[in-house]
């Protein structure tokens, strides 16, 4: 080793500290969804309840298409917030809402503004159908009608199963349909239409609750033999 070079080298770690915090808060927003968009990417692929990567790019697409529907909607919060809306979802993690500690570690890893974490972080929590919450901001009304659009349609069908079969649930059952995946149409899915924020979501909506009324009463020949 040369004499000084360990000095150097400690001497330089300051540095490359600050050089990387400095690179941080000149991030742009393109390369801070693109960051959130990889995060996401690693921590959801490959989960097998309907709430994986493809299901978030989804919502993603969806809310942006949305937004560019509607006056003054800001982008970039939408397309945060849509990254990150099942990140610590307490469906995920075995009943525990871990949304806002773990959006906030994700996001201050980026040093974004505390108030757009916080801004975040409320859209998130009105989003989930299950918790009841009436979507307040546009930002928030928009990601939570992309979020419902996944539950819609022949991919909003296909989702259930996918949930339903990740908790051992039964597709139907005439005797006791409660805790069925059938139920789950009447429970949640059916209601959709009528709860969507914004006009191009209510017309995409209307399209995918026909598919599913459809759907139901193939099913239903199908079950009991009835088949014209």
């Amino acid at each position: 080793m040369l004499p000084g070079a360990s000095g150097a080298r400690l001497r330089s770690e300051p540095l490359v500290s600050e050089m990387i915090r400095l690179s941080l808060r000149t991030m742009t927003k393109e390369a801070i969804i693109a960051a959130v968009r990889q995060q996401i990417r690693e921590q959801f692929s490959g989960e097998g309840t309907g709430h994986d990567y493809f299901h978030i790019e989804r919502v993603v697409r969806n809310a942006l298409r949305i937004a560019g529907t509607e006056p003054g909607a800001d982008l970039f919060l939408v397309a945060l917030a849509a990254w990150v809306h099942d990140l610590g979802d307490y469906k995920l993690h075995g009943g525990v809402d871990r949304s806002e500690a773990l959006i906030t570690t994700l996001l201050g890893s980026l040093n974004i503004p505390q108030d757009t974490i916080a801004k975040v972080v409320e859209i998130v929590s009105q989003v989930s159908f299950s918790k009841g919450k009436t979507a307040e901001s546009l930002e928030a009304k928009i990601v939570q009608d992309a979020d419902r659009l996944d539950a819609l349609g022949a991919i909003g069908i296909a989702r259930v199963f996918a949930f339903g079969g990740s908790r051992h649930r039964e597709l139907y059952n005439p005797d006791d349909p409660e805790q069925t995946s059938i139920q789950h149409f009447y429970d949640k899915l059916l209601t959709l239409k009528d709860k969507m924020n914004t006009s191009l979501a209510r017309t995409i909506a209307g399209e995918r609750h026909r598919y599913l009324e459809a759907f139901l009463q193939q099913f239903y020949a199908e079950w009991n033999g009835e088949e014209s």
